[in-house]
């Protein structure tokens, strides 16, 4: 979750502290960031122009034990086999777990949910490529269906508008906010989660339209409006993994 457009990157260096390797960052920020990114924990920190490799290398030395931490979560959150969609296969509908029943019949490849079971409805002989992209669209389908009337009660509470959302394939975020063009991005893979994920999602980006960064007016806004959204990110961060997912 993060803002579009906010700051141009204009360097990109690495270091090793303590065995680990740091991407470092350089962009016309204040201060310095770091975030661990899943699947294997890589380090990232992105820090003001004027900062040198010794402050980056320490700070990272401060930030160590946390960075472990990090990466040991990651190691032991859940995680899905990589996908065949063949029948048996567990898959997820907000949050909900759901064996896939393949169905080969003529006419529209479709996906429809029958108790426990997700349907994916399709022609004989198609392809995997063509059948994940069927169940892709078809969790694309249903936040569309999802995001208007929340982002429309969210949008009044805060007193912000997107006139601008989209939903999109990311590799490590969960959302993202344009902030000059008001548009809000939401991760696909929201619609796998239980629903006060996509919620918390939202009101994280629209926050970004009354604070751009990460601090504590931003946590005070998110505190305000959403005063449990500390237990939704929980939810969020310890659901399991499709095989090519990240934890944010």
């Amino acid at each position: 979750m993060s803002n579009t457009n906010e700051v141009a990157v204009t360097a990109h260096s690495s270091i090793t502290v303590g065995g680990i390797d740091v991407e470092v960052v350089r962009k016309e920020i204040k201060n310095l960031h770091f975030s661990v990114l899943p699947p294997e924990g890589k380090v990232r920190v992105a820090i003001p122009q004027h900062v040198t490799d010794e402050r980056v290398r320490a700070a990272v030395v401060s930030k160590l034990a946390w960075i472990k931490q990090q990466r040991e979560d990651f190691a032991k959150q859940p995680r899905q086999s990589k996908r065949e969609m063949r029948d048996g296969e567990t898959h997820y509908f907000l949050g909900r777990r759901y064996r896939l029943e393949v169905i080969e019949q003529i006419g529209k490849p479709s996906i429809v949910i029958k108790g426990s079971k997700l349907q994916l409805r399709i022609p004989t002989g198609t392809d995997l490529d063509k059948r994940l992209h069927v169940l892709s669209e078809w969790y694309r389908e249903q936040l569309k269906q999802r995001l208007p009337t929340l982002l429309n009660n969210w949008q009044q509470k805060i007193g912000v508008e997107a006139p601008s959302w989209g939903i999109r394939k990311m590799k490590t975020k969960w959302g993202s906010c344009n902030i000059e063009a008001k548009r809000i991005s939401l991760n696909l893979e929201l619609a796998k989660k239980p629903p006060e994920c996509l919620e918390y999602i939202l009101v994280h980006e629209l926050i970004h339209l009354l604070e751009r960064h990460h601090n504590t007016r931003f946590r005070n806004y998110m505190n305000l409006y959403m005063p449990n959204w500390r237990l939704h990110r929980d939810t969020l961060n310890t659901s399991p993994l499709s095989h090519e997912e990240w934890k944010y």
